[in-house]
């Protein structure tokens, strides 16, 4: 859907899973859904803070779900593939490249290591089929999407994302998106100035 770069909007996204790893603590399967999910930037950019929170052990109860609708540039391809010019990585912190990438065999290129990959998977979604890929995530991400939609589409799409979650899941949308007022009385907003969710 829309192009994104790694560790855009990090802030928010620490906030995201740091809430979800302590609602998440302990369960067999964690499962989170990274709505829009272009090339992957963003993607393997939760996957590598979810590394860093949960711990080696807890880290392979992981599922993410990486989803988009646009099947005709290949994201799909791209993202399982998870080989990246060395021009995006530019504004990794530092040892995160070190410590998650490898170098691929196209040269300036480097590719996520084969323990993130094997965490994420891929397939294409339209979000405004109104049909969740499924149910009992601990947090969605969707951020830089919503704000193509029309209002009574947003609205849709987030009850979606809703019976999606667990109770007491968490969603997260980019800073410009607040939630409509039809479905605020389904979630409680995290911290002030930050576009975190609570499903009641």
């Amino acid at each position: 859907m829309a192009f994104t770069f790694f560790f855009r909007d990090l802030p928010v996204i620490e906030k995201a899973v740091e809430h979800a790893v302590e609602f998440g603590s302990g369960r067999m399967r964690f499962k989170v859904w990274d709505a829009g999910s272009a090339l992957g930037q963003e993607t393997y950019t939760i996957a590598i803070v979810l590394a860093e929170k949960m711990g080696k052990f807890a880290f392979k109860n992981l599922r993410l779900h990486a989803t988009d609708y646009d099947s005709a540039n290949h994201f799909g391809e791209v993202v399982k593939e998870a080989v990246y010019h060395v021009d995006e990585l530019k504004r990794m912190p530092e040892g995160i490249l070190d410590k998650y990438f490898e170098p691929a065999s196209k040269p300036d290129h480097y590719r996520v290591i084969q323990n993130l990959r094997d965490r994420v998977q891929f397939e294409y979604h339209d979000l405004l089929s109104y049909q969740p890929i499924g149910t009992d995530f601990c947090l969605i991400v969707c951020k830089n999407v919503l704000l193509h939609f029309q209002h009574a589409e947003r609205v849709e799409v987030i009850k979606m994302f809703h019976k999606a979650l667990l109770p007491g899941g968490y969603f997260t949308t980019e800073h410009t998106q607040k939630l409509p007022e039809e479905v605020s009385h389904l979630f409680d907003q995290v911290t002030p100035n930050n576009p975190l969710y609570r499903k009641r």
